[in-house]
C-alpha cells in the first residue's frame, strides 16, 4: 500500500472495529542535521521516520494510539489499542469530528516541496555551514570562537484520513543555515546568532553574508552594562517582535478562550489595540513555513484576520473548541500522529507598517532596542508581562551603548495599545513573523 491507502485502510479497520467515526494521520521524513566547530565537523545527523496514528470515537468516547510497525499485524495492533482505550475514556460530548460540510482541501499549488532540497548532496551541506562559521571568524579579530555552523534539512509528506470521507496528502521541506559566533573584548564577551531558511535551496541567504550579520550582531553587544531604572520607549527588533506574536496567538487559541485562561476571553468586537495593528492567520501564503492545503482534521487552511485596525476580530479555532463556543471552526486543527487535535496557526504575523528602522531610531529620543528576551515571564490569563532583556540603548536618535541584565515589564494589555509605529521590515523566517515595532513606554528595571 501507498500512504494514501494505508490511512484508508487504518480508518476501514477501526470502523469494522466498532469506531462510530474514526481519522488516521500517516507521516514520512528524512532529516539531516550538520554541526561544524572551528572549521571541524562536530556533528551529524542523518534520519528517516515513518509512522501512524489513530484516533477513534465510539459515541462519545475517544481513545488514539500511534505505530512505527506499519505492518498489518502493527496496524490492526495500534487500532486495537485505541478502541480499548475509548472503552475507559469518560464521555465527552463536544467530541465529534467536523461535518463533512466543512471537509475539504486547497487545490492550488502551496509550494511546500522542493527537488533542490531533497537533492542536496551531504559535502554540501557541510561546506555551506564551515563558510558561514567561517566567515564570522574572518570578519573581525574580536570573534575569537565559536559555538558552530550548522545546516539542516527536512523532507517530508503528510497524509490524514478520516472516516466521513477526507483523504489529503502533501508533501514539504525547507533548508536552513546558520552560525554562532563569540565576541571577546577586554572582559566583555558576548555571543549573537544569525540564521537563513527557506523552502528551495536557490533562496537561502549565501554563507559570507550570514557569517557576518552574526559576526555583526555579536560584536555590537560588547560592553554590555545595565541602565538605571526608568520608563521609556521600547523598540522590538523583529525576532523579538515575533515572540509577541506568539502571546497574542496564545490569547486568541480557543483553548484558552473557552476555559477563561486568556485576557482577550469574551473581547470579541472590542478595540483591544492600536488602530495601527492588523493580526492575520493565513496558512494559503505558496512557499511559507505555515502554510498547508488542510488543517489537522481535514478542514481547507484560510485567512483569517484576527485583530483589524486593534479591533479583536476572531478566535482561533478547531472542531473541539468551536463547539465548546458555540461557534465554527477556523481550519486551525493541529496535532501529532496521535491524540485531539489542538489549536495551531498557519503563518501569524502582524501587517507591515510604512516606516523604516532606521527612521524608526531616528525617531526615538531615549528608549531601548531589544534584540534578546530571557525568560518566560507572561501571564496569558492576566496580561501580566516581565521578561529579562538585552540589546541597544536609544538617545537622540542614535544606537549608543549595548544593554544587559534588564528587565522590561507592563501588560500586554498596555503593551498592545501604546504599540506607536509599525516597521516596514516584515520577513518570515519561521511561521511567525512581525517587522519591527515602537512600544510607547515600559518599565525597565535596570540599576
Amino acid at each position: 500500500m501507498n500512504l494514501e491507502e494505508l490511512a484508508v485502510h487504518v480508518v476501514q479497520l477501526a470502523r469494522d472495529g466498532g469506531a462510530t467515526d474514526s481519522e488516521c494521520t500517516v507521516s514520512e521524513g528524512e532529516e539531516f542535521s550538520v554541526n561544524v566547530r572551528m572549521g571541524n565537523v562536530e556533528t551529524l545527523t542523518e534520519a528517516g521516520s515513518r509512522a501512524t496514528g489513530v484516533r477513534v470515537l465510539v459515541g462519545k468516547h475517544m481513545g488514539s494510539a500511534y505505530t512505527s510497525d506499519l505492518t498489518e499485524e502493527g496496524l490492526r495492533f495500534m487500532v486495537k489499542s485505541a478502541l480499548e482505550l475509548a472503552e475507559i475514556t469518560t464521555e465527552d460530548p463536544f467530541a465529534d469530528l467536523p461535518d463533512p460540510s466543512e471537509l475539504g482541501k486547497l487545490d492550488q499549488d502551496l509550494a511546500l516541496f522542493s527537488d533542490t532540497v531533497a537533492n542536496l548532496e551531504a559535502p554540501f551541506k557541510i561546506e555551506q555551514a564551515t563558510r558561514a562559521e567561517a566567515a564570522a571568524l574572518a570578519f573581525d579579530k574580536r570573534i575569537f570562537n565559536s559555538e558552530g555552523g550548522s545546516f539542516d534539512t527536512h523532507t517530508g509528506r503528510h497524509v490524514f484520513a478520516n472516516s466521513r470521507g477526507f483523504l489529503g496528502s502533501y508533501r514539504k521541506g525547507y533548508c536552513s543555515m546558520g552560525t554562532v559566533p563569540l565576541a571577546r573584548e577586554g572582559e566583555s564577551m558576548e555571543r549573537d546568532y544569525w540564521f537563513t531558511i527557506a523552502r528551495t535551496a536557490d533562496r537561502l541567504e549565501n554563507p559570507e553574508d550570514v557569517g557576518r550579520k552574526a559576526a555583526e550582531r555579536a560584536l555590537r553587544r560588547l560592553g554590555a552594562r545595565k541602565v538605571p531604572t526608568q520608563k521609556a520607549t521600547i523598540v522590538f527588533e523583529t525576532r523579538v517582535a515575533r515572540s509577541l506574536l506568539g502571546n497574542i496567538f496564545e490569547a486568541v487559541s480557543g483553548s484558552s478562550i473557552y476555559r477563561n485562561e486568556s485576557f482577550l476571553a469574551g473581547k470579541l468586537g472590542e478595540k483591544i489595540a492600536s488602530e495601527k495593528i492588523t493580526v492575520v492567520d493565513d496558512a494559503t501564503i505558496p512557499g511559507l513555513f505555515g502554510s498547508a492545503p488542510f488543517d489537522d482534521e481535514g478542514v481547507p487552511s484560510r485567512r483569517t484576520v484576527v485583530i483589524e485596525k486593534g479591533v479583536l476580530k476572531n478566535y482561533l479555532l478547531n472542531t473541539y473548541t468551536a463547539r465548546k463556543l458555540g461557534m465554527k471552526t477556523t481550519g486551525n486543527a493541529s496535532r501529532g500522529l496521535t491524540g485531539n487535535a489542538g489549536v495551531g496557526h498557519g503563518n501569524f504575523y502582524l501587517e507591515n507598517g510604512d516606516t523604516s528602522l532606521a527612521d524608526i531610531i531616528k525617531s526615538v529620543k531615549t528608549g531601548f532596542y531589544v534584540t534578546e528576551l530571557m525568560g518566560d515571564g507572561v501571564n496569558i490569563v492576566t496580561g501580566d508581562y516581565s521578561c529579562g532583556a538585552a540589546g541597544l540603548w536609544i538617545e537622540n536618535g542614535e544606537l549608543t551603548h549595548a544593554v544587559s541584565e534588564v528587565t522590561i515589564a507592563g501588560t500586554l494589555q498596555e503593551m498592545l495599545m501604546n504599540i506607536q509605529t509599525i516597521g516596514s521590515d516584515l520577513e518570515f523566517r519561521g511561521s511567525t513573523a512581525a517587522p519591527t515595532i515602537v512600544i510607547g513606554e515600559m518599565t525597565i528595571s535596570g540599576q
